[in-house]
């Protein structure tokens, strides 16, 4: 037998499956890893993803034809059989493992090993292949404790408080925005989220996730705004909707942070190092776990990774793919009605304006 996994110009496809995984074009039969735009698009026939993750899913492409999988459980497509398993990316994100012929390949679609309370923990899967991404594959990419940073992101917003200033985070709507709500000591203040975030909060919630109480800015009064918390968007940045703020701290949280000039780059007062994705130690201590003898690495640094690999003794190569433009996805409210009539909401309230600012198209943006 051949390749399992391949790339065609739809994305990658399992060859004796015949289905696609994450695919960046309409297909026929997807698997889907996570709800990311990158990652989950509209318009393929029919879906298959983890269960956890199925409200996140139909909030963002709207009215699709899905099949749900617990973690763990097993469903056989044209003599494949295929499980999902916990990838610690996001809430509902999973690792594909395939075996066929009595060989197993993995693909993990973005995944992380750090505790984060608000999705399960990244499984090690044992596999004969493993394709792994490398958004933050080079050495450098160490993240401090997530409890830390935490601490760091709370005396900074009571700083704020203290003082009489709003405190303003820029995070990624879906996962990067609840995993910091969730680390926020909500007894400094009140806390808004933009009506990109709240409808996923919700999807949160509905899956268990302890999140605390949340609201949009149009149902807080303005002088409490001055001891608050706001979590948007990267687009809302710069947007007239910033105006209900009056003279704020702004931060942005992201793996990116780590380099050098990049706070000043996105012209905030804090960066936050906060990724959803595995550091150089994840990366190694994740594809080590799996024992596999071959391993194909995507979107990021994949020749550093690949030679890396490479001089260790494995099997290594690289898939081009079209992912890790997720800042698109921020530029728009999602597809849910529910979600695109609150972000309306949000819009209208200020001064007429629309938030939907063109996003910055940037790598990885998720990270």
């Amino acid at each position: 037998m051949g390749d399992m996994v391949v790339v065609r110009k739809e994305g990658l496809y399992c060859v004796p499956g015949d289905f696609y995984i994450d695919p960046w074009r309409p297909v026929p039969r997807a698997v889907i890893t996570h709800a990311h735009g990158d990652h989950a698009r509209t318009g393929s026939g029919h879906y298959l993803a983890a269960a956890p993750g199925i409200g996140v899913l139909k909030s963002r492409l709207g009215d699709i034809s899905v099949d749900s999988l617990q973690y763990g459980e097993r469903v056989t497509h044209n003599g494949v059989s295929i499980s999902l398993h916990p990838a610690g990316h996001v809430l509902g994100s999973a690792q594909v493992r395939m075996e066929c012929g009595g060989e197993v390949w993995v693909a993990s679609g973005d995944y992380k090993v750090e505790p984060d309370k608000t999705c399960d923990p990244f499984e090690p899967v044992r596999c004969d292949t493993f394709i792994t991404e490398s958004t933050f594959g080079l050495p450098i990419y160490r993240w401090q404790p997530e409890q830390q940073l935490m601490d760091e992101i709370n005396a900074w917003w009571r700083k704020n408080a203290d003082e009489g200033r709003c405190s303003v985070v820029f995070a990624y709507s879906f996962g990067k925005a609840q995993r910091i709500l969730a680390g926020l000591d909500a007894s400094i203040g009140p806390i808004v989220c933009h009506g990109s975030v709240e409808p996923l909060n919700r999807a949160y919630r509905a899956e268990g996730v302890e999140i605390p109480p949340t609201v949009l800015v149009s149902d807080i009064d303005k002088a409490a705004l001055r001891r608050a918390l706001v979590v948007a968007p990267p687009s809302a940045s710069g947007s007239p909707w910033m105006k209900r703020f009056g003279d704020y701290s702004d931060a942005f949280a992201s793996g990116w942070m780590l380099l050098r000039g990049a706070r000043r780059r996105r012209g905030v007062d804090r960066g936050f190092v906060l990724s959803d994705h595995a550091d150089w130690p994840g990366l190694m201590s994740a594809i080590k776990a799996t024992e596999a003898e071959r391993v194909i690495v995507t979107h990021g640094s994949i020749p550093t990774l690949v030679r890396w690999l490479c001089q260790n003794g494995l099997d290594a190569s690289g898939f081009d793919t079209e992912y890790g433009d997720e800042e698109e996805d921020e530029s728009a409210p999602p597809a849910g009605a529910a979600a695109s009539k609150e972000a309306a909401r949000e819009e209208d309230n200020v001064e007429g304006a629309k938030t939907g600012a063109a996003g910055e198209q940037g790598r990885n943006a998720d990270a």
